[in-house]
């Protein structure tokens, strides 16, 4: 178990919850963090595919499914459990700079050093939670390699005006990034959305990242909304993060009660369910260049 910073937690208690494919509870006693181990019946079937929950006082549930048990290796699972009253922490310019070039790069393409240093302190201490899905976004996004170069390598402008939110943001790429996501699709990287419009207005394209069962990078693509920069022919692109990989799940679950509720889409779960995902399939941790602590 560890905390919005990236670090277990030490000494503290959690309610622990198990339960197998068939949803029969295995478990469910309190633990101390960070770790533990269990002894869990083998059933060789669908019944091994687990799920593991974790709550304790002062802290946001965290879960995930499938752990999949087998008598060949220990099944581990890393979770992340924010505490109730923790926030974003981050980084001045200068420090990210320091830490992560190809973030603060990406900052600022299409403007200058000030103008990014401009846009990024106002997003920090005006919309934190645009700013974090921002970083959220461009943390997933130069982790994912095109046939030729990552999503990041593509964009020429971000517009820091127009409808940057704490669930997407806007910006004008290079329109050749349209067929490298293509053919991304055709190796099985990404699977095409149908019907892109209907949750994106004016969409003429979208694609998502297939690689995670949750929190995995959607890019949607606006291929009429046009623009030259630099003497390069670029298109209007929507990167966003959704919860879940499934379109029903993400239907019904997310799209839905956000449109009743009128909410977002929120980047302190996305840090969550990304950073347990990551560290489910073996791949570098995700690691924005914030943390989420008190």
């Amino acid at each position: 178990m560890y905390d919005g910073t990236r670090e277990p937690i030490q000494g503290k208690d959690f309610l622990i919850r198990i339960f197998d494919g068939f949803q029969n509870q295995l478990f469910d006693k309190e633990r101390t963090a960070p770790a533990t181990v269990f002894r869990l019946p083998y059933r060789d079937n669908l019944q091994d595919n687990c799920t593991v929950l974790a709550s304790g006082d002062g802290y946001v549930d965290a879960g995930f499914t499938p752990v999949k048990l087998s008598l060949k290796a220990v099944a581990m699972v890393d979770l992340m459990l924010l505490e109730d009253k923790a926030d974003f922490k981050f980084q001045t310019w200068d420090a990210l700079k320091s830490s992560d070039a190809v973030i603060s790069d990406f900052i600022s393409v299409g403007s200058t050093d000030v103008g990014a240093k401009a846009h990024y302190d106002n997003l920090r201490q005006t919309k934190p939670a645009a700013l974090a899905s921002l970083l959220n976004l461009a943390t997933a996004m130069k982790t994912i390699q095109l046939p030729n170069k990552t999503p990041l390598d593509y964009f020429e402008e971000i517009l820091w005006d127009e409808s940057l939110a704490q669930d997407r943001f806007f910006g004008y790429a290079d329109k050749s990034i349209v067929d490298q996501v293509r053919r991304a699709a055709m190796e099985g990287e990404f699977a095409p959305e149908p019907g892109p419009g209907l949750f994106h207005p004016d969409a003429t394209s979208s694609f998502k990242q297939i690689q995670f069962g949750e929190a995995n990078v959607q890019l949607t693509f606006h291929e009429n909304d046009r623009k030259k920069i630099g003497g390069v022919d670029c298109i209007k692109v929507e990167p966003d993060i959704d919860y879940f990989k499934d379109l029903g799940a993400h239907t019904l679950l997310e799209v839905i009660p956000n449109s009743i509720t009128h909410g977002l889409t929120d980047p302190k779960k996305v840090y969550v369910l990304r950073w347990i995902a990551g560290r489910h399939a073996g791949v570098p941790e995700f690691a924005p260049t914030y943390t989420i602590g008190v």
